[in-house]
């Protein structure tokens, strides 16, 4: 099973660029990046916590599972 990052339709959904959310939560654009396109191995709850915090949302807003 895979886990799809669907970062980019919640920033979408809420108006936000990449950049902002970056500032926001306290990382950098390069690693939000990265999640945003699936090529990260992990991700901290504390990370994961924080961006739903800024957007509004839930951690099954942004994370689905594929086969």
């Amino acid at each position: 099973m895979q886990i799809v990052v669907r970062l980019d339709v919640m920033l979408a959904r809420r108006k936000m660029r990449s950049r902002e959310l970056a500032e926001r939560i306290g990382i950098t654009e390069a690693n939000l990046s990265l999640l945003k396109s699936g090529k990260v191995k992990g991700i901290r709850f504390e990370t994961l916590a924080a961006i739903c915090a800024v957007l509004d949302c839930q951690p099954g807003d942004l994370l689905e599972a594929a086969e």
